[in-house]
């Protein structure tokens, strides 16, 4: 029920920001983010109630991935909102939205059972549930940058454009550090714990590893070899393609330790 209430709450955020979008600037939107914030707590109550039914941090299968991962959206956007008002334009933070949005639909879909089980032994460690959140705190930051690195591309004007650069820089220059400590640190002490081995070359794995490598690419060439603009947007995008794949294409379309719904 809470997740419905935060999905109906996610919808008219949208729908405000759309309308504040076609007015050009002419008016302020204060109510947004506001909606934002209390669709993370209505999502984030769903996960609480499941954990306690399960008596684990409910980051287990792909249902409450999804909800974690559609909230941690919503925080981030509250809280560049009010942190960095000026440095969030409205079409960055409509298109993060709209990815949270989708997220939370997928989770509503039958790609995501919602079935309420306690998981099986492999699961019940605390370094998975930092690594699940960990990631996709992470990854939320990296929600921003994709949209921030397309609204570069589309737009004209250079004033515009350099702030939708300066937004690509901090949202990855956040979120790497937090993704490095879930993907990589979290998980392989977790996979030492489970499996044995640190590291098993297991597809999402090796995705994961992907992922790090081109955030830590663009991290190079903008602040080493000094690149800006188009070359780093579109290292962006490429990042948050491949942490797409990493989540959703590993899991529906390669088999491996992770292979767990």
């Amino acid at each position: 029920m809470t997740a419905t209430i935060g999905l109906v709450l996610l919808l008219v955020s949208a729908v405000i920001q759309a309308v504040f979008l076609l007015l050009r600037g002419k008016r302020r939107d204060f109510v947004s983010h506001w909606l934002l914030a209390a669709t993370a707590l209505a999502l984030l109550a769903t996960l609480v109630a499941r954990s306690i039914q399960i008596q684990f941090p409910a980051v287990t299968n792909t249902y409450e991935s999804l909800v974690f991962f559609s909230a941690a959206v919503c925080v981030v956007l509250f809280i560049m909102r009010l942190q960095f008002p000026r440095r969030l334009p409205p079409a960055a933070q409509f298109g993060a939205t709209l990815v949270s949005i989708v997220l939370l639909m997928l989770s509503s879909s039958p790609l995501a059972p919602r079935k309420i089980q306690p998981p099986i032994p492999a699961l019940r460690s605390l370094w998975l549930a930092l690594h699940v959140a960990f990631s996709f705190i992470g990854e939320a930051f990296f929600v921003v940058s994709f949209v921030a690195a397309i609204c570069y591309f589309v737009s004209r004007r250079a004033e515009s454009k350099e702030a939708l650069d300066m937004l690509v820089a901090t949202s990855i220059g956040v979120g790497y550090p937090v993704f490095t400590a879930g993907a990589l640190i979290f998980g392989a002490v977790w996979a030492e714990t489970a499996w044995g081995s640190w590291w098993s070359w297991d597809p999402k794995e090796t995705w994961a590893l992907v992922t790090w490598l081109i955030y830590t690419a663009y991290l190079h060439t903008r602040y080493v070899r000094k690149l800006r603009g188009a070359w780093s947007a579109a290292l962006s995008i490429a990042g948050f393609v491949a942490a797409a794949f990493t989540f959703f294409g590993v899991n529906f379309l390669l088999s491996g330790l992770h292979s767990y719904r």
